[in-house]
């Protein structure tokens, strides 16, 4: 029958009993497929993470700088890892890190929401900020 109709025999699912087979141009059939590949590529998103580095006795103009890299990464789409590296004997107060964060997480929270709140990892502690879906 597929000679017939100057088309492919394709076989469609090998496993099932008896096997499934379908009549079709496969190069049409190929072509489709592939189209609807690149279009789902070209639809789709990356998002990656991009990481702000704080200290625990940041100065406020440090902090303004960092808070307008991290709102330009936020407006591009990227989340933002904000994290607090404690040296020497800073480790003792880590109640200051956790406000600094805080006070970060504030000053963002028109374009950003907390996806991950403030926790230590060794010496440092780290949150990440993700931006808010705009409707």
């Amino acid at each position: 029958m597929a000679d017939d109709a100057e088309l492919d025999l394709v076989l469609v699912q090998a496993t099932a009993k008896p096997p499934v087979a379908k009549i079709m141009d496969y190069g049409k059939f190929k072509f489709d497929s592939q189209k609807k590949q690149r279009e789902q590529r070209k639809n789709q998103k990356t998002v990656s993470v991009k990481e702000i580095r704080l200290s625990p006795t940041i100065d406020d103009n440090d902090f303004n700088t960092k808070e307008k890299a991290a709102t330009k990464f936020l407006e591009k789409g990227n989340k933002v890892k904000v994290s607090i590296r404690f040296r020497g004997r800073a480790i003792t107060h880590k109640e200051i890190g956790r406000e600094v964060m805080n006070r970060f997480a504030e000053d963002l929270q028109g374009i950003a929401k907390v996806e991950a709140r403030a926790k230590m990892e060794g010496r440092s502690m780290s949150m990440v900020l993700a931006p808010k879906e705009t409707k």
